[in-house]
């Protein structure tokens, strides 16, 4: 399952930075062609296991049929973010496959034992990134420290910060990402980017209560799958999830955020 996580920027009065940031979680040309209303693509695979580097050959067909800018995931694989030396050395390799096949930016993230950024790891890979923009991705959510590691993300030069405030929703989340949003003005640091449980509500109580103007919204709804035969009893990885249950995104969600997020504050 490949994703794209369409971002909408917009400029004006009362909204100086406003973005919306959704997981796309179906392959479609159609809405590629038409842009969907977006000014800029992030790609992974995997949505389901909460995203993993998607392949250079989607990132190609996705770049041949859209001209927007395109910002990949890299994450070798599920789970932590202690990476062995053989997955740090895949990750520097697609940041350099994907820079040279016209990314615009990656998204990356890697911790050390004590749950430190791994300063060494992110300075060669942002080197490595070069005039690419970098995200550091949701590792900076399960860190130790994160008012340190925002400061390291500036250090790094990082654009933009996807957390949920270290909890499980950025609503629950909302007093440290509003303390980084504050850092984020004094400092003209890394963007704060609210993912985890967004949805037009959330936007519409953020709206009101803070200061954030970029947001990570999935949208997603499950539809059943097409398939008429179906061999029960056999998972393809994912326990106690069906096969024949299909993720989708909900435009019908996508329009509701997009008008929550882009009303006169």
């Amino acid at each position: 399952m490949c994703t794209l996580k369409f971002v909408k920027e917009k400029e004006g009065i009362g909204c100086p930075s406003c973005y919306w940031n959704v997981v796309w979680t179906v392959w479609n040309p159609h809405w590629l062609q038409k842009k969907g209303g977006a000014d800029r693509l992030e790609l992974c695979a995997a949505l389901v296991i909460g995203g993993i580097s998607p392949g250079i050959a989607l990132f190609e067909q996705v770049k041949s049929i859209c001209d927007l800018p395109v910002r990949v995931l890299l994450r070798p694989r599920f789970g932590d973010f202690l990476y062995t030396d053989y997955e740090f050395q895949i990750i520097k390799r697609e940041v350099e496959l994907f820079g040279k096949a016209g990314a615009e930016g990656v998204v990356i993230g890697c911790l050390q034992e004590d749950g430190g950024l791994h300063m060494e790891r992110m300075r060669e890979l942002t080197a490595a990134a070069g005039d690419m923009k970098v995200t550091l991705h949701r590792a900076f959510d399960v860190c130790a420290d994160p008012i340190r590691a925002y400061g390291q993300a500036q250090e790094l030069g990082i654009d933009t910060i996807l957390t949920s405030g270290q909890q499980g929703s950025c609503a629950k989340g909302m007093a440290l990402l509003k303390r980084l949003c504050a850092m984020q003005k004094e400092t003209g640091g890394p963007k704060i980017m609210a993912g985890a449980g967004v949805t037009p509500a959330v936007i519409r109580k953020f709206r009101t209560e803070t200061d954030i103007t970029s947001y990570h919204l999935s949208a997603k709804k499950i539809v059943d799958s097409g398939m008429r035969y179906r061999k029960e009893g056999v998972p393809m990885g994912a326990v106690g999830m069906s096969e024949f249950q299909i993720f989708r995104t909900d435009e019908e969600i996508v329009k509701q955020a997009k008008w929550e997020l882009h009303k006169a504050r």
